[in-house]
């Protein structure tokens, strides 16, 4: 004789009757799953290349060495802020249009609409050709020529440099071998202790780190010797791999949950393209990205090397702010606070973003904490004192949104 099942108030359970319940209750998610994804798929059939356009506020070039140029976004308003030009550095692992994915989510049209004047580096598409270019070439080299192409188009004034991510990190070690060709130099989710304070990575963060960390530089030279350059496809994977269950789930699950609403899958397309659109990254500088920062650590050692000179990061003479994400699983949040070591207290501004590495620029948030808090520091720490705000010298010396 069966035992009789009974449930946790003592009573019998029809056991015929809950399996049924069970299964009518899975059969109903499976067809409110299936309708969210007809809809979301619907959308997709229907939609054009086109209108999931990216980086389309209007820009112009003014300056080119080789394969990199730079352009200027055309004003999107009469006002003009009275603050030095500002230059935008991405690196070389992704594209710059990131900072300009759509209308309502572009750093680069708030900071246009404040009257700021924008420029921003394009690094072009690097080929086999590029293979043995280095920081030698990226920092001393191109991105100096553009800072200095501003500097005197300016009337021989500084300029503000804003370096994203590895950009940042050429833009720190440029702020620090030339620091009279800068008014401010602005950071975002940029790493500059490349090891970081692993005790205080939280859960998801320091897994780049530590697996760089953990090849030898044997292992990197054979990547590189290997194709030439880091490919865009390799490094793709490879940030894919740190987030794999979002990875394998964005395509279904995610877009089911979408329920084909508009906005928030031309948002999705949007973030799509930009990710797909990795280029290759030169051999040369990929190298020693990875072996004298990622393994070495060789920056805030003292030990790197750019043009016969070693890059002392306490020689950056201008205001500075540091933006970080608080749940960067790429950068860790010690890795780019310690830069606070290198720099006077008094030039020293941080901005802590609540959320992860992209989220920075492309989220509704940060139009509000990352734009604005830019804005601010530039018109506290920049402006010329006849237009600084009343209340910019009662400022503490750190700020930090958390």
């Amino acid at each position: 004789m069966m035992p009789v099942k009974r449930g946790t108030d003592g009573e019998p359970i029809d056991v015929n009757e809950a399996a049924a319940q069970a299964w009518a209750l899975a059969w109903q998610q499976m067809m409110e799953a299936g309708a969210r994804t007809v809809k979301s798929n619907a959308f997709l059939s229907r939609t054009k290349d086109d209108e999931v356009a990216i980086a389309e506020t209007p820009a112009d070039l003014v300056y080119q060495i080789d394969k990199i140029q730079v352009l200027r976004y055309r004003p999107l308003t009469d006002k003009k802020a009275d603050l030095p030009p500002v230059l935008i550095c991405y690196g070389l692992f992704g594209r710059q249009t990131m900072i300009d994915l759509q209308e309502d989510r572009s750093l680069v049209r708030n900071m246009l609409e404040a009257g700021v004047d924008v420029y921003v580096v394009d690094w072009g598409n690097a080929t086999r050709a590029d293979q043995f270019l280095n920081f030698d070439d990226y920092v001393d080299h191109y991105l100096g020529s553009c800072v200095e192409h501003l500097v005197d188009a300016n009337g021989g004034k500084p300029i503000t440099l804003f370096g994203i991510c590895e950009g940042g990190t050429f833009a720190a070690a440029l702020a620090a071998l030339r620091p009279k060709l800068f008014a401010g130099l602005a950071l975002a989710i940029t790493p500059i202790d490349f090891h970081g304070k692993p005790d205080e990575f939280r859960a998801g963060e320091g897994f780049l780190n530590s697996w760089i960390g953990n090849l030898d530089e044997a292992d990197v030279d054979l990547i590189i010797d290997t194709h030439g350059m880091l490919p865009g496809a390799f490094t793709g994977a490879v940030f894919s791999s740190l987030t794999p269950i979002n990875s394998m789930t964005k395509y279904n699950l995610g877009l089911a949950a979408m329920e084909g609403n508009e906005a928030a899958m031309l948002n999705f397309l949007r973030m799509e393209k930009w990710i797909a659109d990795r280029p290759d990254h030169p051999g040369g500088a990929a190298r020693q990205w990875l072996n004298q920062l990622y393994r070495e650590n060789a920056l805030v050692r003292g030990e790197l090397v750019i043009g016969d000179e070693k890059v002392d990061l306490k020689k950056i003479a201008c205001p500075v702010v540091n933006i970080y994400a608080l749940q960067d699983h790429i950068i860790p949040v010690s890795c780019s606070k310690a830069l606070s070591t290198f720099i006077a207290p008094d030039k020293y501004h941080e901005i802590g973003f609540p959320g992860g590495h992209v989220g920075v620029f492309v989220s509704r948030k940060a139009q509000g904490v990352v734009a604005g808090g830019l804005l601010e520091w530039m018109q506290d720490c920049l402006a010329t004192d006849a237009a600084k705000p009343k209340h910019a010298a009662a400022k503490g010396k750190k700020q930090s949104k958390k």
